[in-house]
């Protein structure tokens, strides 16, 4: 039965050209993650661990986690390789370590830029105004200036960030477009229902 899934699924990967990708970053990532239900639900009943309950152990793994990465502020962000949906994440996006290496710094240069804040000087100075304030004082918060220090500096910290991270951010933009692609072509495959019990 796995052989049979594995013939769907590379003739769902076949390039189209008629297939209709969404234009809107929130339509791309719905068609990801519609995909990736459809490619868990295959694997937790493939390995009979669907439920109800689900196991959790089979969609997510067990164990140590086999992926890490420390961020610059500090947080550590950790993986499982050999739950369901690992898989899913292999079969979309091909290689499912640099995904989560790229998913993880892509999702948090935002904080990345907010850490770089915190060090600022003028940006300690300031909170330190307005921490001395009452709590209602508005005259007092306002004049501590840290609200328009943020919005003068936190663009420019952002900027720093995505440039120092551009090749994670061009392996993002590579690896979620081989996403979409793959999960429209298994999607649009998706007419006649796939077997149960079969593994992608």
């Amino acid at each position: 039965m796995a052989a049979v899934l594995a013939v769907l699924l590379a003739g769902a990967c076949t390039a189209r050209p008629d297939l209709a990708l969404p234009s809107s970053e929130r339509g791309r990532s719905d068609l990801i993650d519609t995909a990736v239900e459809v490619l868990v639900d295959l694997c937790l009943h493939a390995r009979g661990a669907a439920g109800p309950p689900v196991r959790q152990d089979v969609m997510f793994g067990a164990g140590p986690a086999e992926l890490s990465i420390t961020l610059a502020t500090g947080y550590t962000v950790r993986a499982h390789t050999d739950g369901c949906l690992a898989q899913a994440q292999r079969y979309l996006y091909g290689d499912q370590a640099r995904w989560f290496r790229a998913e993880v710094t892509v999702n948090n240069l935002r904080p990345e830029a907010q850490a770089r804040l915190s060090k600022d000087a003028s940006w300690r100075a300031a909170l330190a105004r307005q921490k001395a304030c009452a709590p209602r004082d508005g005259a007092c918060i306002r004049a501590s200036g840290l609200q328009q220090l943020r919005a003068r500096l936190e663009p420019a910290l952002l900027r720093q960030v995505r440039a120092a991270h551009r090749d994670d951010i061009a392996t993002y933009d590579r690896l979620r477009d081989r996403a979409v692609h793959r999960a429209a072509g298994l999607l649009a495959g998706r007419s006649t229902p796939h077997p149960k019990g079969t593994n992608p």
